[in-house]
């Protein structure tokens, strides 16, 4: 389809999740006031939009493809998400946030390392001397949430460390993961490390594990995944975790929706970010 080319000084931020999940999400939170303000200061307007449900998409494409916005910025993490397929049929440039629609032909991401970053989280606690190192995971429809997983058992399997048995899933929410780091403790009860792939969720593990009389770090180290200013810090302990920056992945994604609004192709399709560990109490 030829590309529009009328210009309306607005694009759309799309977040295919439920409404009040990502209004509790502080990576979501992060994400929408980075993308207002990098937008006002190149002169556009933000539009947020949600896309709960499958029966929202005929709305969100009518939209979207009656020339309102100029591009779109598009979290759609879940594996099989119809709005990521119907969204490529649009005249407008979609760039992706870390999503689960892969390397499709056509499909621009920005994402960040998941999975080094769980291999860097397990490398740091085996340095602590930490043996038994359970894992809580996102849930497996997401990518992040995969690669994470599979971070954490490439750094186990390169230690010769066990993993049967050693992993439980969650939701990325506080609540998941305090009732998935009681499953973990009745499996393992002599666990002594705990990797959790969100900030949300290791504070989750931290609540289990101190109901259970288990002190942090002493008897068991933590460590998370995302470095939320509102999260990693104020918990206690401060919690050693893995530094992502949702605003500089919003950034790149306008730059690269900029771009291809220009009709310039970006240097790459999928721009894969580097992740860091900030190293504090907990690990």
């Amino acid at each position: 389809m030829a590309p529009v080319t009328k210009r309306t000084g607005a694009v759309a931020l799309l977040l295919s999740e439920p409404e009040s999940r990502i209004l509790d999400d502080p990576y979501y939170l992060v994400v929408m006031r980075a993308a207002f303000r990098e937008l006002a200061g190149r002169g556009s307007q933000l539009l947020l939009m949600f896309v709960d449900n499958r029966e929202d998409i005929p709305r969100t494409m009518k939209f979207l493809d009656g020339g309102h916005v100029d591009g779109a910025l598009v979290f759609a993490p879940h594996t099989g998400d119809p709005l990521a397929a119907a969204l490529r049929q649009l005249r407008v440039p979609i760039v992706f946030g870390g999503s689960s629609v892969g390397n499709a032909p056509g499909v621009y991401t920005v994402d960040y390392d998941n999975r080094s970053g769980a291999r860097m989280a397990v490398e740091h606690l085996l340095s602590r001397g930490r043996k038994r190192i359970v894992t809580i995971s996102g849930p497996p429809d997401q990518r992040a949430a995969r690669d994470r997983l599979a971070g954490w058992r490439e750094a186990m399997a390169a230690a010769g460390m066990v993993t049967e048995g050693r992993a439980e899933a969650a939701d990325f929410t506080q609540a998941g993961a305090d009732q998935a780091m009681r499953s973990l403790l009745d499996r393992v009860p002599d666990l002594d490390a705990v990797f959790a792939a969100s900030d949300p969720m290791a504070a989750g593990a931290i609540s289990a594990l101190r109901a259970a009389g288990r002190i942090v770090p002493d008897d068991v180290a933590v460590v998370g995944f995302d470095d939320n200013p509102r999260v990693a810090p104020v918990l206690e302990p401060p919690l050693t975790t893995v530094h992502q920056d949702p605003a500089e992945q919003v950034v790149r994604m306008i730059e690269m929706l900029l771009a291809l609004r220009s009709g310039n192709e970006p240097p790459t399709r999928r721009l894969v970010l580097p992740v860091t560990l900030t190293r504090r109490d907990s690990a």
